[in-house]
């Protein structure tokens, strides 16, 4: 057996390692090793709650607005209030427009361009991937225009990006008039054009309709054009299908919440059904962590501790645990949009589960969604209506926020005493996907995935385990928030 240390990994959000054991050219043990602690959590100990809105934002340049919703909706929890309904559809606009950029970002630039390396250089296809190619590839001269179109939407509704403090517990402090409604719905139009000419070379409402893998197949084969039919063409012929399965439990809170119900249901999907999602079977698991360790084992978030043990035996990640009633779950656009429903996820869960291919199916289905949904959400908003509800904070309180970013399942856990943090937990979606083995040795998501995966003589990197690891879309910096 050989052992590699693949990283630090480019093209990921923060700092990323991996120790892979290698056996007859294929992984038998993989260690991911989140090599940064930020301490956000108690940076929030002792501060005003509101002041929570200041700081969690920072905890991610490129997902800071799912922080600030889940904060938002941890505290509105301990005040017991809900937005009203244009404050509502704002959150739900704001953070979608986030969540489209993200997946579309993680696309153009950081998954797609490992297609264009050497290692595939005498693949039929080899000459259309240096379309996207990194820092020279048309895709992404293409792509970076329309991605401006989510900034405009985040400067419009939310004042600016990332770390905006327009979002708040009872909704939005920038209303909008017709004017700015106008302008709101022709900046979507402009997503719709992109993506209607460059990313799938057909109608958004032809993609969402897709019902089955069968389906799917039969769209590509009958179309022409298309980045998304591109990255179906290469992944197909790279074998991607069979990299980077899931763990048979994907995991939702629930998305785009509005008027007691989801946009994306919430739940626990295994075995073909969906189940309910019971937030007391979540628990963090500090045992491979270089954290302190609680006498009783893995805690309830809502009950949890963060404090840096840098000795801590048996360690070797800064990142906790989190475990679904004890079992390893996955979340991220696939466990999102199979726990909707989404048939043609459901079609490809019943095909070969998740997969490095399958997540990134997943979210271009959930893009297509979203902006059909953008635009509905935008129509409905009523100027004259209010946007924001004051109320006062209780100096005793507990109160969580539990959402969808982009990366998947985000929870914040709040308890407030003599009007001032107690204590504020986080778990964010690379925590869940990229944590490290527990007390029962049971390997996180991405850690499972690596297994099995080919490696070729003289690669230090494999190219199986970078598209594995991409994949998942890993958010490092929130996971060691």
């Amino acid at each position: 057996m050989t052992r590699l240390i693949a990283g630090p990994f480019n093209r990921v959000e923060g700092d990323l390692e991996i120790r892979l054991d290698v056996k007859d050219g294929r992984v038998t043990a993989a260690y991911v090793n989140s090599p940064l602690y930020r301490g956000f959590e108690q940076i929030l100990v002792g501060k005003a709650p509101a002041d929570a809105l200041v700081y969690v934002p920072r905890i991610c340049g490129i997902c800071s607005v799912s922080q600030s919703i889940a904060a938002a909706t941890a505290l509105a929890n301990a005040q017991g209030r809900t937005p009203p309904e244009n404050g509502a559809h704002l959150h739900n606009i704001i953070l979608a427009a986030e969540n489209v950029a993200d997946h579309l970002t993680h696309f153009y630039l950081f998954f797609m361009p490992d297609f264009a390396r050497e290692i595939y250089a005498g693949e039929p296809w080899a000459e259309s991937a240096a379309r996207f190619r990194a820092m020279g590839g048309d895709a992404q001269r293409e792509f970076l225009p329309a991605r401006a179109a989510f900034l405009r939407i985040m400067g419009l509704l939310a004042g600016h990006w990332p770390h905006t403090l327009g979002l708040q517990p009872g909704g939005t402090t920038r209303a909008i008039g017709r004017a700015e409604q106008t302008r709101l719905l022709g900046h979507i139009a402009g997503l719709r054009r992109f993506l209607e000419a460059t990313f799938y070379s057909d109608a958004l409402e032809a993609v969402a309709a897709l019902d089955s893998a069968d389906a799917l197949d039969a769209w590509e084969a009958n179309g022409s054009g298309g980045d998304f039919r591109a990255f179906l063409a290469f992944s197909r012929d790279a074998g991607l299908e069979a990299l980077g399965s899931g763990p048979g439990l994907y995991l939702s809170f629930g998305a785009y919440s509005l008027n007691g119900g989801h946009a994306f249901a919430l739940g626990v999907w295994q075995g073909g059904a969906v189940g309910p999602l019971r937030e007391e079977d979540i628990a963090e698991d500090h045992a491979r962590a270089w954290m302190v360790r609680a006498a009783e084992g893995p805690r309830p978030p809502s009950r949890g501790i963060t404090l840096p043990d840098a000795d801590a035996t048996d360690a070797y990640s800064w990142c906790k645990a989190p475990r679904l009633a004890g079992r390893v779950a996955e979340t991220g656009a696939f466990a999102r949009q199979l726990v909707d429903g989404q048939p043609l996820v459901t079609g490809l869960a019943a095909r070969s589960g998740s997969n490095a291919r399958s997540r990134v199916i997943a979210r271009a289905v959930e893009v297509a969604r979203l902006i059909l949904l953008l635009e509905r959400w935008a129509a409905a908003i009523r100027p004259d209506e209010p946007f924001c509800l004051a109320a006062p904070m209780p100096d005793e309180a507990r109160g969580s926020g539990m959402i969808e970013a982009a990366r998947g399942s985000l929870g914040h856990w709040l308890d407030i005493r003599k009007g001032r943090i107690f204590n504020y937990q986080i778990i964010a979606p690379t925590t869940w996907n990229f944590s490290p083995r527990d007390g029962g040795g049971q390997p996180g998501a991405c850690e499972a995935a690596l297994v099995g995966a080919p490696v070729l003589p003289g690669e230090t990197t494999p190219i199986a385990v970078q598209h594995i690891v991409r994949s998942f879309d890993p958010c490092m910096v929130c996971t060691v928030h």
